[in-house]
């Protein structure tokens, strides 16, 4: 009898532990839940709800270190390069990206490590040939073996979303404008079996300076203008001076200063004195 109670006694203190485990594991579990949800941006928009395009912010940014890997951001006008793509969804709708924007999983949008945001980049699925561009707006992937996000419309676009993962090739285009919707003009660049053409925008984005002209340097320009009646660059024009004489000069004298003989002049009434001279006008720069 004694024996079977201490059996049945370290048979119900491991019961105890182990339902002890189990709560822990479960709290764990919970807690691993809430640290990954506090990693997400801010949600500003809610599922069904119209998603607001354009907006943010123009950025290249500073290197930056994530899961012990460092990620150099710049503008690469040479960049090419092929890995696994993936999408992601509706965790991330409504939320805001990298440089302010507000992410639309419905979109043709992508997220990318160290391209500029945001920005025009060509993928090409080399499984099937077809090929689009996106708008890079946000920062992602993390995984070493993926080298672009793209939304579920680009991955639909790409037709891998039903696989998860494509191979792809990523080429950069050029920056894209950061006000209005280009979801339209990215979605008639899809080509199947050739390059997709980079859209009309990026031209006009790339062309124009994004740090704009300060306005008092043309309020400047334009009061000098006005008050001088000409461009504030143009030189004032030069005022007549009266050349001094030199030693031995001959005009009214009749002896030539180099062949040394004298000269027949007529008759002539004096040299009237010359007209005064205009005051010189003051130069901007004295």
């Amino acid at each position: 009898m004694g024996r079977q109670e201490a059996v049945g006694l370290g048979i119900g203190r491991l019961a105890r532990f182990g339902a002890l485990g189990l709560v822990c594991i479960a709290v764990a579990g919970c807690s691993s839940a809430v640290d990954t949800k506090s990693k997400y941006s801010r949600r500003v928009i809610e599922e069904g709800e119209p998603v607001p395009k354009g907006g943010g912010y123009y950025s290249v940014g500073r290197p930056y270190s994530i899961n012990g890997r460092i990620y150099y951001p710049s503008e690469n006008v040479t960049y090419r390069a092929e890995g696994i793509a993936s999408w992601y969804g509706p965790d991330f709708h409504g939320r805001l990206t990298a440089n302010g924007e507000i992410y639309d999983m419905h979109s043709i949008s992508g997220a990318h490590t160290t391209l500029p945001i945001p920005s025009y980049a060509r993928v090409t699925n080399l499984a099937n040939d077809r090929s689009i561009i996106v708008r890079i707006n946000d920062r992602g992937p993390y995984a070493r073996n993926r080298i672009i996000d793209l939304s579920i419309g680009a991955a639909r676009a790409l037709d891998f979303y039903g696989d998860g993962l494509a191979r792809v090739r990523v080429e950069y285009v050029g920056r894209a404008p950061i006000e209005g919707t280009d979801d339209a003009v990215l979605m008639a660049t899809l080509r199947h079996g050739s390059p997709a053409p980079a859209p009309r925008a990026v031209m006009v984005a790339s062309s124009k300076p994004f740090l704009p002209v300060l306005r008092e340097a043309r309020e400047v320009a334009a009061a000098e203008r006005s008050a001088w009646g000409r461009r504030a660059w143009w030189p004032a024009p030069r005022c007549r001076r009266r050349r001094p004489r030199r030693r031995g000069q001959w005009r009214n004298s009749g002896i030539h200063p180099r062949r040394n003989r004298l000269l027949s002049l007529p008759e002539a009434s004096p040299r009237p004195p010359p007209p005064p001279l205009r005051p010189c006008a003051p130069r901007p720069w004295a």
